[in-house]
């Protein structure tokens, strides 16, 4: 299937929406944000988080919890929002955002964001940290599931196939990547700073089983992370996604994968797109 913007142009719902609308609070809140790069991924962490992981938000250390890491961790304000959500901080936290003094910054830290299981934004190191939770797993007999989310431009990092590597070799069923393939990094589109295709095929033979979905399709995430339950080796989901996604404007647009000092117009805009 050709995964380009058309085939991608799902509607969003009431949660999906919602959800963004949190975004925005940290947007506006801090006047600064990796915009573009946390809308393609609201519907990856809505369904993580409402259907597939474990977690204890008024314990978020509990030791059988799930773990989740965002590789990509310019886009935490999509993480930011599902974890007000569920309860790990107040929402009333979103809107400090980047401030000085706020537990919330520009990339997600460890210790000091409840819910946050690394701190990430330094592209590559997601994926290692999450190997070494798997294998600490297996080591110790518990199990939890592991679960990282990379961008397609973080994967052009060799530390990613030197951990795919790992995987394979150790078996790692516990241990599940899932790459938002938005196709647009900092400063160009995939194809023409690095060209990750054939992708499925590179995944597969460093011994992923690898599947490709709508990344804002809600009933299609569900049925691919309930297919992967009992999997027998490490999985990888290419999740085909928009930049931007629900901001017209914003969409595909490079001049939105950060954007800072926003003017009254702007603020308009972005709330006007998500009035149900």
């Amino acid at each position: 299937m050709n995964y380009e913007k058309k085939s991608l142009s799902i509607s969003l719902d009431h949660r999906s929406k919602y959800l963004r609308k949190l975004v925005l609070k940290c947007l506006i809140g801090g006047d600064r944000g990796h915009m573009g790069s946390a809308m393609s991924l609201i519907e990856i962490l809505r369904v993580l988080y409402d259907d597939v992981l474990k977690f204890f938000p008024s314990n978020p250390k509990n030791e059988n919890r799930d773990r989740l890491i965002l590789s990509k961790g310019h886009g935490c304000l999509a993480l930011y929002a599902i974890l007000a959500d569920k309860g790990f901080f107040s929402k009333n936290v979103l809107s400090t955002s980047s401030k000085f003094d706020s537990i919330l910054g520009g990339h997600p830290e460890f210790d000091k964001v409840p819910g946050v299981e690394a701190s990430t934004g330094a592209l590559g190191h997601g994926a290692p940290i999450g190997i070494g939770l798997a294998i600490g797993a297996k080591i110790d007999n518990k199990k939890f599931k592991t679960f990282v989310i990379v961008g397609d431009g973080e994967i052009n990092e060799g530390s990613f196939w030197e951990a795919s590597m790992i995987a394979k070799k150790h078996k790692l069923n516990n241990f599940h990547v899932i790459i938002d393939y938005n196709k647009i990094q900092s400063y160009g589109r995939t194809k023409d700073v690095l060209d990750l295709e054939p992708l499925k095929d590179k995944l597969a033979s460093f011994g992923y089983k690898v599947e490709q979905v709508n990344g804002h399709d809600i009933r299609k995430l569900k049925t691919y992370f309930k297919k992967i339950k009992n999997s027998k080796t490490p999985t990888a989901l290419i999740s085909h996604t928009i930049k931007g996604k629900g901001f017209y404007f914003a969409e595909q647009n490079p001049f939105w994968h950060h954007k800072n000092f926003f003017t009254e117009e702007e603020i308009k805009k972005l709330n006007s797109c998500m009035k149900d």
